[in-house]
């Protein structure tokens, strides 16, 4: 079994949000001093999909990434959790891919690695939310997609997974070659030892440009869409006091204003 895992390297979702700060002119979130860039958790739900699934039925575990050189640290971390190889998709070109882009550079990875049987995805982007890029790579790779797996069981030249839903679990038979976005119920990833971190860090990430893939101008980038304003939400707290000569009056008064204010 051939598995195919895309990870994303974002900033950590657990820095306080008072030091959150985004460059208006670039569009970007800003990385503050002293911290790093993580691998996103739903994409290390979905590593830990792939392992198991190596575990128990052998194979390859090969990790992908699109992004800075400093997404070698997140392919390293892959291979220290168990995955046998790692990719670097890195060019100036890929800079500020949005969705379809970033799909499409996958793809065109992916069709040149040519023997896979699974592609694993998180459920949805740690930064951006959006939760297409998966389906977007089965779509230009003309492969069955199911998504938000909970649950995956090979089962000779097909699989049985669990897809997650608002009201329970849905049970999916799935033919290969596939593509599963993996949701968090799959199960908590594992974590690498030092000794396998150190032995992951001395290992040399081959890093692909465009023409490496074939990738076509039009297609990469801001191609088809393009982010026109990124900006943090200003709140600004108001507050009244209630005055009045007893509490009867005072809620009376509270009642009236918030009347006014529609908020009852």
């Amino acid at each position: 079994m051939n598995i195919i895992v895309c990870v994303k390297q974002i900033i950590d979702p657990e820095m306080p949000a008072a030091i959150f700060k985004i460059d208006p002119e670039a569009k970007r979130a800003i990385l503050p001093d002293g911290w790093k860039l993580v691998v996103s958790d739903y994409d290390k739900n979905a590593v830990e999909a792939a392992l198991r699934i190596k575990d128990a039925h052998g194979g390859k575990v090969t990790a992908l990434s699109l992004g800075a050189e400093s997404a070698l640290e997140a392919i390293r971390e892959c291979i220290a959790m168990g995955a046998d190889e790692g990719i670097l998709l890195n060019d100036p070109s890929f800079d500020d891919s949005n969705t379809y882009a970033t799909a499409y550079i996958l793809s065109q990875t992916i069709r040149k690695i040519a023997e896979f049987d699974l592609i694993l995805c998180g459920r949805q982007e740690g930064d951006w939310d959006a939760g297409q890029v998966g389906s977007g790579i089965a779509r230009l790779l003309g492969i069955p997609c199911v998504t938000t797996v909970g649950k995956i069981e090979v089962k000779d030249s097909r699989l049985e997974v669990e897809r997650v839903v608002a009201d329970g679990r849905e049970i999916i038979g799935v033919p290969l070659p596939a593509l599963l976005t993996v949701s968090s119920e799959v199960g908590n990833p594992r974590y690498p030892t030092v000794r396998k971190l150190m032995a992951a860090s001395k290992i040399e990430i081959p890093v692909w440009k465009a023409p490496d893939i074939d990738a076509e101008p039009a297609r990469i980038g801001q191609a088809r869409t393009r982010m026109l304003k990124l900006f943090t939400i200003v709140r600004e707290p108001k507050c009244e006091f209630i005055e009045a000569g007893t509490p009867e009056e005072a809620g009376t008064n509270l009642a009236d204003k918030l009347k006014e204010a529609n908020l009852l």
